[in-house]
C-alpha cells in the first residue's frame, strides 16, 4: 500500500516549486486501496424498521486523514401489490450510523400494484477519521410498513458496493 502524502499548508504564488513539493503533489489525492463486495441474495422486509440488504464491505484506512469514496448500486428493488402505500427507503450506514439516505419512497404509486426498479445508486465521500476497520452497508425499510418489499429480487439482481480510500 502506498504511503499517505501530507501537503504543505500553503504554496506561495509566483514561486517555483521544489522537487520535494512536486513529489508531494504527485502523491496527493490518489487511490490507496479499493474494496468491492456484491450480493445477489433476495432480502425482504415488511416493516418500517431498517434491515440489512446483505450488501456490506469493510475497509481499513491507512491514515485517519484519508477519505473513503463509496459507490453503491442497490439492484432489484421491488414492492409487492399487497398495499397501495408500499414504498422503499434505502440508507447507507457506516457502522451503525446513517451517513446517507440513498433514496426515499421508491416504487410508491398510491396503487396496490407490484412494481420494481432496476437500480438505486449513490456516491458518497466520507471522512471516517480512523485507521480501524470500518464497515459500510445498505439497509432498507418499507416507510409505510404495510407489506413486503424486496431487494435483489429473484436472486438474479446483483448489488455492488465499492469503497476507495483516497489520500488527503
Amino acid at each position: 500500500m502506498a504511503a499517505v502524502t501530507t501537503l504543505p499548508a500553503a504554496f506561495v504564488a509566483n514561486t517555483v516549486l521544489t522537487a520535494a513539493q512536486l513529489n508531494d503533489l504527485r502523491g496527493a489525492f490518489r487511490v490507496l486501496q479499493v474494496v468491492t463486495a456484491t450480493t445477489s441474495t433476495l432480502v425482504s422486509n415488511s416493516t418500517n424498521t431498517y434491515v440489512d440488504t446483505g450488501l456490506t464491505a469493510t475497509i481499513t484506512p491507512s491514515s485517519s486523514s484519508s477519505k473513503v469514496l463509496v459507490f453503491v448500486s442497490q439492484n432489484g428493488v421491488q414492492k409487492s401489490d399487497a398495499n397501495a402505500g408500499n414504498r422503499v427507503d434505502i440508507q447507507l450506514v457506516r457502522g451503525a450510523t446513517q451517513i446517507l439516505l440513498v433514496c426515499s419512497d421508491v416504487c410508491y404509486t398510491n396503487t396496490a400494484m407490484q412494481l420494481s426498479v432496476p437500480s438505486a445508486t449513490a456516491t458518497f465521500l466520507d471522512s471516517p477519521a480512523t485507521t480501524s476497520a470500518t464497515t459500510y452497508k445498505t439497509q432498507f425499510k418499507n416507510s409505510a410498513g404495510a407489506a413486503t418489499i424486496s431487494v435483489q429480487f429473484n436472486n438474479t439482481n446483483t448489488s455492488t458496493i465499492t469503497l476507495m480510500e483516497i489520500s488527503a
